[in-house]
């Protein structure tokens, strides 16, 4: 029989107003995000430009890998949750997540999509843990937790910011393969900075206690069930990612039954929790919307980019990997001040609560969009769109990340059962696993033809400026709309949170 951890927080030493291990699980997750979202910000280009797949192929792919990315989490939180522990799994994960990047370097299709499986199955383990570890740094009805969470944000951040301006300058001078390799090894910086400071997380991220002596033969241990399971994930995971439409189906699958499993949860609680869980429920279905397309960063933004935006800086053109670097340098720049507006309005009582603040973040999302729309329809001449129209649109869709992202993984540190932490961090991570499916979906709306022997290269920037602009104005009216519609619902959702903030 497996037993949660006990309930208790550590008293932690302090270190620059939050816990001394917030610093720590900061540096681990910088090297993490540097290595994942160098891979990302190469994954178009190296499928489109090295495998020679077209548009649809390329979203396809693209929109299965990071629907499986956000897929697993959901699969290593019950894990860790119920047998493994915290510490545990996040070094599983750090290690596959290595291995995927370090098999990138080989150019050979089985080889991609061995190393798509490995990062799947190792983010799956990695991921929950890690955001479950902040949340127990924080006593119940601590006021610093989402403020907490924020400046964890700001390391995500400086990973993914890093990671295009330092590939890219990798990738014009030695080529794509070492550009994965370095992320590979940007992994291993953040597994060898974790391992090294266990103590100061004072055991919250042990596995649980088991009670009683182990029954039937040793090799029925989960730990060791775990241990020889995880190939057979990868291997798992290396056929479905390369198979769109079972993607879908098994998002539906899992979905569906982990929403049942969740309702029939809350009517077997007290009538607090139960509350609470269906905020969760309400406001994690809204996040898929903000997330779908968000995630247009990765895919059909990337790609807008590339054929679309003028990228001369300073007499220089740069590469449109970089592009990728703007949405984290603003959160480099602006979580802070975030973090600390949070608070500051918290002590005025002019904090505004959480459903709001995620209507406030999709309505900043749409906002973006349109700026995009704008800058596209105003270039219809040559199809060139001005650089300062993409930067503000990545602005608006970064003020509206930090009122939704940080925010949302707090809710589910408040708000989730204490026992079941982790599995809801997945179940956060599952919504975006449906987003980045349904933004897959939406960046083929966006797929250019082939015009000729040379592919969608030869098209002309005024024949597809506005195949990306017009979808763009699309997502913005129905961000904005919903967004809208969220705010106004707010005091209602506010009532089932039952006093947390």
């Amino acid at each position: 029989m497996i037993q949660p951890n006990p309930t208790e927080t550590p008293r932690f030493e302090e270190r620059w107003g939050h816990p001394a291990p917030l610093w720590m699980l900061f540096v681990t997750e910088l090297w993490e995000r540097f290595s994942y979202y160098g891979m990302r910000g190469l994954l178009i280009y190296y499928m489109t430009k090295n495998f020679l797949f077209g548009d649809d192929r390329s979203y396809e792919i693209y929109g299965s890998y990071t629907s499986l990315v956000y897929l697993a989490p959901i699969f290593g939180g019950i894990l860790a949750d119920r047998v493994l522990g915290y510490r545990q799994a996040v070094v599983v994960g750090a290690s596959l997540m290595a291995l995927g990047h370090f098999c990138m370097a080989f150019q050979q299709v089985d080889v991609f999509f061995l190393a798509l499986a490995l990062l799947i199955v190792g983010n799956g383990f990695f991921k929950p843990n890690m955001s479950t570890i902040v949340g127990r740094l924080y006593a119940e009805g601590d006021p610093r937790r989402d403020s907490g969470y924020t400046i964890f944000y700001v390391s995500v951040n400086i990973g993914a910011a890093l990671a295009p301006i330092v590939l890219a300058f990798v990738v014009e001078r030695f080529g794509i393969h070492l550009g994965f390799t370095l992320a590979g090894f940007g992994m291993l910086c953040g597994l060898a900075v974790f391992l090294a400071t266990q103590r100061g997380l004072q055991g919250i991220a042990d596995p649980p206690p088991r009670a009683g002596a182990a029954v039937g033969p040793a090799w029925l241990d989960p730990r060791i069930v775990v241990v020889l399971g995880t190939p057979l994930a990868v291997a798992l995971a290396w056929k479905v990612v390369q198979l769109h439409a079972v993607v879908g189906y098994s998002l539906l699958g899992v979905g569906g039954a982990l929403l049942l499993f969740l309702l029939a949860h809350s009517f077997r609680s007290q009538p607090v929790a139960r509350h609470r869980l269906w905020v969760v429920i309400v406001l994690t279905l809204f996040s898929v919307v903000f997330w779908a397309f968000f995630e247009q960063a990765g895919s059909s933004l990337q790609l807008f980019a590339d054929r679309n935006v003028n990228k001369t800086v300073l007499g220089h053109e740069v590469h449109p990997v970089i592009m990728q670097s703007i949405n984290p340098l603003f959160i480099i720049m602006l979580g802070l001040p975030f973090a600390w507006m949070w608070v500051a309005l918290d002590r005025r009582r002019l904090n505004p609560a959480t459903p709001l603040k995620f209507g406030l973040g999709i309505v900043q999302l749409g906002l973006g969009f349109a700026a995009l729309y704008y800058g596209a329809a105003v270039s219809q001449d040559d199809g060139i769109v001005a650089l300062p129209w993409l930067v503000l649109g990545y602005l608006l869709h970064t003020t509206g990340e930090l009122c939704l992202s940080p925010v949302g993984l707090s809710m589910i540190s408040k708000l989730a059962p204490r026992n079941m932490g982790a599995m809801m961090m997945g179940t956060w991570y599952l919504s975006i696993a449906f987003a980045n499916y349904a933004g897959g979906l939406i960046a083929k709306l966006m797929s250019i033809e082939p015009a000729g022997a040379g592919g969608a290269a030869e098209l002309e920037p005024t024949q597809t400026v506005m195949v990306y602009g017009g979808v763009f104005g699309q997502i913005a009216l129905v961000a904005v709309g919903v967004g809208l519609f969220i705010a106004c619902v707010a005091p209602l959702i506010r009532r089932g949170m039952h006093g947390v903030k």
